[in-house]
């Protein structure tokens, strides 16, 4: 009985031992998972191009998405974070300024094109040219863009409009979202005829189409830059790093219809 009894507690000891070695890890395996401020319009392709970065390394990446604007003010808030993606080159200089980047790790990673979306059961090509006639096809309705301040898409939509002539005549119109994905879903709920996003973004809601392309000379070229925070101390994030600048990520960036830089 005294064998029985002492076999016992050894067992139970050995297993609450295993349990605490096994909680004991989790906090270092959670400070090891990536995390990434990534550009909203960054999800499709991301999402799928960390999943297999994940499958083929056992690393873990988690990703916030959101308007470049806002994860950058994020950034300087201190809010952590290993890797941040904008949609423009503007807020990749706002965190360089603020000392938030590993200068030496920046690169243009993407690019992308501006494009009219209309509801895919109301869709009719729009020529897209200097003063066509955009205050007319709205009619009573709402144009949806990212916010002009904020919002990548926003702006280079809103600078479109502008070189064309068009802007002052749609400006009362604007319905203003707080990321590009969101002006996408109003197009695609039906509460805004046409909207302005990326080529990219197309793909995430069958339910819009797009109806015209914005000259790449109306608005500056659509760059993503990616870099390394100044405070990650991730192990992991230079392996992660080199594998979105590398060969195997092109496919995911590509099927989604970014255009990969040169470097």
């Amino acid at each position: 009985m005294a064998t029985s009894r002492r076999r016992w507690i050894k067992l139970a000891t050995a297993a609450l031992s295993a349990a605490w070695l096994g909680l004991s890890v989790t906090p270092t395996f959670a400070a090891d998972k990536i995390v990434v401020f990534a550009a909203a319009s960054m999800k499709n392709a991301l999402d799928n191009a960390d999943a297999a970065f994940t499958k083929e390394t056992g690393k873990e990446v988690t990703v916030s998405y959101a308007a470049s604007g806002p994860l950058a003010k994020q950034l300087e808030n201190g809010a952590p974070a290993d890797i941040f993606i904008s949609a423009d080159t503007n807020w990749m200089d706002y965190v360089a300024g603020k000392k938030l980047i590993k200068d030496d790790s920046r690169v243009n990673l993407l690019g992308n094109k501006l494009v009219l979306v209309a509801a895919k059961d109301k869709a009719k090509p729009v020529d897209i040219k200097h003063g066509f006639d955009l205050a007319a096809l709205l009619g009573d309705g709402r144009l949806a863009i990212g916010q002009p301040e904020s919002v990548p898409a926003g702006k280079y939509g809103k600078t479109a409009l502008e070189k064309l002539g068009v802007w002052a005549s749609v400006e009362k119109k604007v319905a203003g979202a707080e990321s590009v994905r969101a002006a996408l879903a109003l197009v695609s709920r039906g509460e805004a005829p046409f909207g302005i996003v990326y080529q990219t973004d197309v793909s995430a809601d069958p339910g819009v189409a797009v109806v015209g392309t914005f000259p790449a000379d109306s608005h500056p070229p659509i760059v993503y830059p990616v870099a390394i925070t100044a405070s990650s101390k991730n192990p992991n994030v230079q392996a992660y790093f080199d594998y979105l600048k590398s060969a195997k990520a092109v496919p995911f960036f590509e099927h989604e219809g970014f255009t990969v830089l040169k470097r």
